[in-house]
């Protein structure tokens, strides 16, 4: 009778109250609240005591990439980025677990984040805490959802740039909520509008009353006034520069090697002009083709259409093809003058964008087989990484799954010479896969085969066109994990007796380093906790002596440094002559150095115990 009357957690009676007439004495306000937000509110405060693990092993071209993929709890990770990449990332996209009724592995343990987290993964004993996403009614109350969303979005805000825009994919379940809840981190007034994205090219009625093909990707900006318009490019006129489902240009063809010539002075293709009087229509506009049987030639000018298997009939016969002139076209700009933008439908059938169909498949292309159910396509995050960034922005995904950001980010960079990076950040959700043990591995796999593709598609081209000369084609992985340096225990607060807090203090005073610490877990540890340096940081060996061992790390993105000595004594006649500089930085651990040698450091450095 009073559905109005009726919440998650039961029955409201002040509600019921109301609407059988007595009068409420409570004043009235517009407000958006949900069992547990002051909790998630409270936990932004505490600081991480975890750390992120450097995997080289496991990453490509480690020493000459920016791009990063970081496995671990996203709420976690993004408080260790916090000060290395606040206000530095251009965009970002999460496609974040939907509430569909079934529960979700982003439960938050507030008070033991990172315990919980080693449970949940099974890096630990697990000790009855979820892992897998079985079916549990808890998963319907829009609360959970709402608090594992809130402290990540309030988190997300602060790494974007002051002209950043961040995308969310959302179904009919929560759109409602998301959009309240954007409206109150981001403000209603930083609201960009809501994409319609034909995910199907087919309804599905299930139970429902109506056939669903769409969900939304919400778009909101940091600060609306600072953000670019969103460039719709030349995918938005597919006559004129479609792009297929995996965000290739169709009508480029691909030609074997030895079998076309090109006469484009310095191998240089360069912008054209895109003013009303210079936009042309065809794809390649000097063309002639030399019968390689008679030595007869003929040449093509104006729009040129001949699709995939014509050029095969050509390079089959041995005929040679000569292309003069390559027009380069990133972006169209209408009869006014002004920038082309986007519109909010993201359709297959009006501007190219593909859909979940398409989205498996291609993922099923790249691993020979089903490895996740309900990938986004490449062709719609491309779609989404050009419309706002270009040269050298960051794009993040914390909620990254398979890494189809990643992956439009290459492609992106490979189509118009861009060199944006991405970090990716994915739980190692366990999964029930003979090839994979849990997301992250898919993740980071098909970034490796992705950029296996681009490299053999490079090494096929002729010589001065493989590629970029600065593409980056390659990723460091992280991973959280416990800190290396020791942590000041949790004592119980029971505790009364002096001895346990004197054998505390001595196991910190005595050694700082747990047992198997190593140098580059250290370094990572330093670097991001006490000076923020970017994760692409870099390490030379500046001094190397019977007694020492020091190292400069390097963050060349933001031009900072460090020097920093692991040896368990430091001997101050070993040291002195390496002249520092006052600003320059040393770190070293604080049982390696006694008072006289760091009264004397402290003159000529700025120096940092640990």
């Amino acid at each position: 009778m009073f559905p109005e009357a009726v919440n998650e957690d039961g029955i409201d009676i002040e509600t019921l109250v109301n609407l059988l007439g007595k009068e409420e004495s409570r004043r009235e306000r517009y407000r958006f609240t949900w069992a547990g937000k002051q909790d998630a509110i409270l936990n932004l405060h505490q600081k991480s005591k975890a750390t992120l693990k450097p995997v080289p092993e496991e990453s490509v071209n480690w020493h000459n990439t920016g791009h990063l993929f970081i496995e671990g709890d996203n709420r976690q990770v993004m408080k260790l980025l916090y000060r290395s990449y606040f206000g530095r990332v251009k965009m970002i996209y999460i496609d974040p677990p939907y509430n569909t009724g079934n529960d979700f592995v982003y439960r938050d343990n507030f008070s033991d984040p990172l315990n919980h987290y080693l449970r949940l993964t099974g890096q630990v004993d697990d000790d009855g805490n979820l892992q897998t996403t079985d079916v549990d009614k808890a998963g319907r109350l829009h609360s959970s959802w709402l608090n594992m969303m809130y402290p990540r979005l309030l988190l997300a805000r602060q790494l974007l740039s002051d002209d950043g825009v961040i995308f969310i994919s959302i179904d009919d379940n929560e759109v409602h909520n998301l959009r309240k809840l954007m409206d109150e981190i981001f403000g209603e007034e930083n609201s960009c509008g809501t994409f319609i994205w034909e995910r199907k090219k087919k309804p599905s009625f299930l139970d429902r009353n109506m056939g669903t093909v769409t969900e939304y990707i919400v778009a909101y900006a940091k600060y609306r006034h600072y953000s670019p318009p969103f460039i719709a490019g030349a995918v938005e006129d597919g006559k004129k520069y479609p792009f297929n489902n995996a965000g290739n240009p169709v009508n480029v063809l691909t030609f074997p090697p030895g079998s076309i010539r090109f006469s484009i002075p310095n191998q240089t293709v360069t912008a054209q002009d895109m003013s009303t009087q210079n936009i042309f229509t065809e794809l390649l506009d000097d063309v002639e083709i030399i019968d390689g049987s008679n030595a007869n030639g003929f040449r093509l000018k104006g729009t040129w259409r001949y699709s995939q298997s014509k050029v095969d009939e050509f390079v089959e016969r041995k005929d040679e093809i000569r292309i003069s002139k390559v027009p380069f076209r990133p972006n169209y700009v209408n009869r006014s003058g002004d920038t082309k933008k986007t519109i909010n439908l993201l359709s297959h059938r009006v501007n190219e964008i593909p859909s979940n169909e398409d989205a498996t498949e291609e993922l099923r292309k790249i691993f020979g087989s089903d490895v996740m159910s309900y990938p986004k396509p490449t062709g719609l995050l491309s779609y989404l990484v050009r419309s706002i960034t270009s040269g050298e922005d960051i794009v993040l995904d914390f909620f990254a799954g398979s890494a189809t950001t990643a992956h439009a980010v290459l492609q992106q960079n490979r189509h118009d010479g861009g060199n944006r990076k991405f970090i990716m950040i994915q739980l190692p959700e366990p999964m029930v896969n003979p090839q994979f043990a849990n997301i992250a591995e898919v993740g980071k796999e098909r970034i490796r085969r992705v950029i296996q593709k681009m490299q053999g598609e490079s090494a096929g081209m002729l010589d001065g066109l493989q590629g970029l000369p600065d593409e980056d084609l390659g990723f460091r992985v992280f991973k959280l994990d416990e800190s290396p340096l020791r942590q000041w225990p949790d004592l119980p607060t029971d505790t009364t007796s002096p001895e346990e807090y004197l054998k505390q203090m001595e196991l910190m005073i005595l050694d700082p380093l747990l047992e198997g610490w190593t140098l580059p877990d250290v370094i990572t540890e330093v670097a991001l906790k006490e000076f923020g340096f970017s994760l692409t940081w870099r390490v030379e060996q500046f001094e190397s002596g019977a007694r020492q061992t020091i190292y400069k790390v390097i963050d060349d993105e933001q031009e900072q440094y460090f020097y920093i000595c692991l040896d368990e004594k430091i001997v101050y006649d070993t040291i002195k002559h390496l002249d520092f500089k006052k600003d320059d930085r040393f770190v070293f651990r604080d049982s390696a150095i006694d008072d006289t040698i760091i009264a004397n450091l402290a003159l000529t450095c700025r120096i940092k115990s640990i």
